[in-house]
């Protein structure tokens, strides 16, 4: 060798390996090398198969839900005469409990005769800027106009002052939301319908939803035995506790939708908690059974949808989330059925058309539709609404203060 003026180096002394910096013989260094080499190999099997695996479960509850283009074919025909959207960042869900008795798990609840009506009905109402929610129950004994529905069998209903919860069985999903939109002048942008099956395995995917009970219940028409006190309800015993009426306080379907609300708020919270939406071992049932559970339209129909819709909820304060039952009382003629306080409703339905907000508050024996003039009855007691099918706003003041109502929010939870 040479250095870099050409003139010879002299020859380097040998260095033994260790001091020359080489940590190991050729032969390891070579076995270092191949254990790196296969540990690499691991990973990105360990990757490629967690991407597998996520895949797979991605597909496989995107598959789970059931789409409904009935519907949407239906409401199609009646685009001119359904109310435009107000604020279009603004979404008005309807959530519609069947009481079908088909399906598996739901025999139980009686005899399947091919028929089914909304046991619970709420237009859930999502804010622009997804900072509050507005879940409003919409009694099944309300008596409203029904418009003229196409049947299952491809027949015509016919107009009919009726029951609202009979839109769902003489013309299904489209049916009750057409009916929902001429009582309340609200575009309905999505809906969702679960059965007694899926509402049970929801509970149970969340570990259960306490609740607090100041009598005992013993119902043997909602399958239904419980003490007193403060308790967790799984799904059968849930769906019960929703579900019971003739046992419980007057027996009206009134308390009834105030349990469903109440327990609602319970779940929501729940389901909010870290526990469930951070933790994958409990997440995946919950996303699993809902999945299962549901038949919804086409704007809600995938995993994304949903994700985002939840995703949507869980930012949303608990406080935020509202429930209450439109303002009704007994129908005029049939104490068995009940009719809307105007025009109180109406200044309710106008509040979340405009997406303008409402407050709650528990009930305490007070006077319904509180914060809105009782005055400036328009004679309308029926639920029915002028000829143009909109709400007449003109005999519905606008308060200074924000009108509230009886209800309550998810904070308060079962056990408030």
């Amino acid at each position: 060798m040479t250095d870099r003026a050409g003139t010879p180096a002299e020859p380097e002394p040998d260095v033994p390996a260790a001091e020359a910096g080489v940590t190991g013989a050729p032969e390891e260094s070579h076995g270092r090398r191949h254990w790196l080499r296969w540990t690499a190999l691991g990973v990105s099997l360990v990757v490629l198969a967690g991407a597998g695996a996520g895949w797979w479960f991605y597909r496989k509850l995107d598959g789970n839900i059931t789409t409904d283009t009935t519907a949407a074919d239906e409401l199609r025909r009646y685009e001119k005469e359904r109310p435009a959207a107000v604020v279009s960042a603004a979404r008005n869900i309807l959530l519609i409990g069947s009481d079908t008795r088909a399906g598996e798990g739901n025999r139980e609840y009686g005899k399947d005769v091919g028929t089914q009506r909304s046991d619970t009905t709420i237009l859930l109402h999502l804010s622009a800027g997804k900072s509050r929610a507005t879940a409003v129950s919409l009694p099944r004994d309300l008596m409203v106009t029904v418009p003229d529905c196409r049947t299952a069998e491809g027949g015509r209903s016919g107009k009919q002052f009726a029951q609202f919860n009979s839109a769902f069985e003489v013309g299904g999903t489209a049916c009750t939301i057409r009916t929902v939109e001429k009582l309340t002048g609200i575009r309905v942008d999505h809906h969702m319908v679960i059965d007694f099956r899926g509402f049970k395995k929801m509970v149970d995917a969340v570990d259960g939803v306490e609740i607090c009970l100041k009598e005992p219940i013993d119902d043997a028409d909602a399958h239904l035995k419980l003490p007193a006190g403060r308790q967790t309800l799984h799904g059968e015993q849930a769906l019960g506790f929703v579900r019971a009426r003739k046992s419980l306080g007057n027996g009206s379907d009134t308390e009834r939708m105030d349990r469903q609300q109440q327990f609602l708020g319970a779940l929501v919270t729940k389901v909010q908690s870290d526990g469930v939406l951070l933790n994958p071992t409990k997440l995946y049932p919950v996303l699993d059974a809902a999945t299962k559970s549901i038949t919804t339209d086409q704007g809600l129909d995938s995993l994304r949808d949903l994700y985002d819709l939840a995703r949507a909820m869980r930012a949303i304060p608990a406080e935020n989330v509202q429930f209450l039952t439109v303002p009704r009382r007994p129908y005029t003629y049939n104490v068995n059925r009940d009719e809307l306080v105007q025009p109180a409703a109406s200044h309710l339905f106008r509040q979340l058309r405009e997406d303008r907000p409402v407050l709650v508050r528990p009930e305490h024996g007070e006077r319904e539709g509180k914060g809105v003039d009782p005055g400036g009855e328009d004679g309308r007691t029926t639920g029915e609404l002028p000829s143009d099918g909109k709400p007449d706003d003109a005999d519905t003041p606008t308060p200074a203060a924000t009108p509230t109502f009886t209800g309550r929010n998810a904070a308060e939870g079962a056990c408030a």
